[in-house]
């Protein structure tokens, strides 16, 4: 199959902040969540914390060279909170002077700044206060993003407000996987809801700056996406664990942007948390805003069933598919058993078609959907050097490679997808899993900082150039 990418679709990379800037406590930032998190024992595996994470608070010119050299058309990166505001209560001008001279790196390389507000960094002063379970919380949102605009708005054109919210709010506050690590399913709600607020709130502003201003700018959201599938589609218990894990993963999302409701049935799902009486009057105009684009991240499907799994099977699971994780599913189950697909070193299932699947339904069930953009797909695998000083990573490029066919079979049957970023740029502090999972397309030895692209990178950086241009040949035919 020969995929033809529309004219100006967008080839990147992303990262996160809390993943690879390191110099946690310098240039005036203070604690983040991650960073309060991380000191806690148990929380993070091999006790790992983002103290330093790969350095690019101090290589990040280096690295700006390193994305021009693959010819990255974008690079979607985040800002800390807890650098930009620390403690939440002061603007940091060291903080957003790292962030501008990023910004000014990228566009002297031509490559389009593409920013995330909030990739899970909340200050820990507003952690001690509440964090998302408070309300306020939103409202200091909005000055944060007020700030990083007023520094940044006259470069940057691309602004996403939240990214994968599903992580940190449920899991973080009622699954316990994620910082602050709390297991309160009402404190998990509240924060969804007020998350959601945060960026109706944020858009609407940011809008209005911009507005005044007579500045372009596009506005979205970044969320994590699944397809939840029954393991036996006959199966009344199997299909409600379906639609409880779509309810909760994708419904409770994707409608009240969207469409300025929560589902009915997920409602009555969490009925004995109370969930109405933190959504005030006008709360559902004020985050149903108009956006630009919104950015799809999608790793693998998830195959639920309600039945337990049988003693014999393998647990391998990543923590967010624990038997029984979810707070909200009363005393049923929700598994995944194994369809016997190939697997990361995630333990996450390898199947492209579901990506095809994700995007293609989005724009059939959702007739306002925005334009779409592939914001994190990849893979971690067990990489290793070579004795010629390569990482062939032949795994990594066959799921790369394998998905970006997929968006190009998105594409071809009506799916109006703009761009793809490979997750990630960097091998770097991968959360509660620490330094134990590689998901970059560039090698990092985390006791020098050297970078080393891998066999993936390479290949990413051919297929680019392959597909610039008007009418880009795809994926198949960059490789022959």
């Amino acid at each position: 199959m020969t995929n033809v990418f529309p004219e100006g679709f967008l080839w990147g990379s992303a990262t996160a902040a809390a993943q690879i800037e390191g110099a946690a406590h310098e240039g005036g930032k203070e604690d983040s969540i991650w960073d309060a998190y991380a000191r806690v024992p148990g929380a993070v595996a091999g006790g790992d914390t983002p103290d330093r994470a790969v350095d690019h608070y101090h290589r990040m010119p280096e690295d700006v060279a390193l994305m021009r050299s693959l010819g990255l058309q974008s690079y979607r990166f985040s800002t800390s909170w807890a650098r930009v505001v620390p403690g939440g209560r002061t603007v940091n001008p060291v903080g957003l002077d790292f962030y501008s001279r990023l910004v000014d790196e990228l566009l002297e390389a031509d490559i389009l700044p593409w920013l995330t507000l909030y990739h899970w960094d909340l200050p820990q002063a507003l952690q001690e206060q509440g964090g998302w379970a408070n309300r306020d919380t939103a409202a200091r949102f909005v000055e944060y993003a007020e700030a990083t605009y007023a520094a940044l708005g006259d470069r940057v054109t691309h602004w996403t407000t939240f990214n994968e919210p599903f992580c940190s709010s449920l899991i973080a506050y009622a699954g316990g996987e994620h910082a602050p690590g709390l297991t309160d399913p009402r404190a998990g709600l509240a924060a969804l809801h007020h998350q959601h607020l945060a960026h109706g709130l944020a858009t609407s502003r940011l809008r209005e700056l911009a507005a005044a201003e007579e500045r372009d700018i596009r506005l979205g959201i970044t969320l994590n996406l699944t397809n939840a599938v029954p393991n036996d589609p006959t199966d009344p218990v199997d299909l409600d664990a379906a639609r409880r894990i779509d309810g909760l993963w994708n419904r409770m999302y994707v409608e009240p942007l969207l469409l300025g409701v929560y589902p009915a049935d997920v409602l009555e799902d969490v009925r004995e948390h109370d969930f109405g009486s933190l959504v005030h009057e006008g709360d559902l105009a004020a985050i149903n805003q108009p956006i630009d684009f919104l950015g799809v991240n999608h790793y693998h499907d998830d195959n639920v069933s309600g039945h337990p799994l049988p003693a014999d099977a393998a647990p391998g699971l990543r923590p967010t598919d624990k038997p029984g994780r979810s707070p909200f599913v009363g005393s049923e189950f929700v598994t995944t058993p194994s369809r016997g697909l190939p697997r990361t070193a995630m333990d996450w299932e390898v199947h492209p078609a579901g990506l095809t699947t994700l995007l293609v339904r989005l724009g059939q069930e959702y007739p306002n959907l925005p334009p779409l953009y592939v914001t994190e797909n990849g893979a971690a695998y067990e990489d290793e050097v070579s004795e010629d000083g390569a990482i062939h990573d032949d795994e990594r490029l066959a799921y790369v490679r394998a998905h970006v066919e997929a968006v190009g079979a998105a594409i071809d049957q009506g799916a109006d997808v703009r761009g793809y970023f490979v997750w990630s740029l960097l091998d770097n502090f991968e959360w509660a899993w620490g330094y134990a999972k590689r998901f970059g397309i560039v090698r990092v030895d985390y006791d020098t900082f050297e970078r080393t692209p891998k066999d993936s990178a390479l290949w990413y950086a051919q297929h680019i150039a392959a597909t610039s241009g008007v009418g880009s040949v795809g994926a198949t035919a960059a490789s022959a």
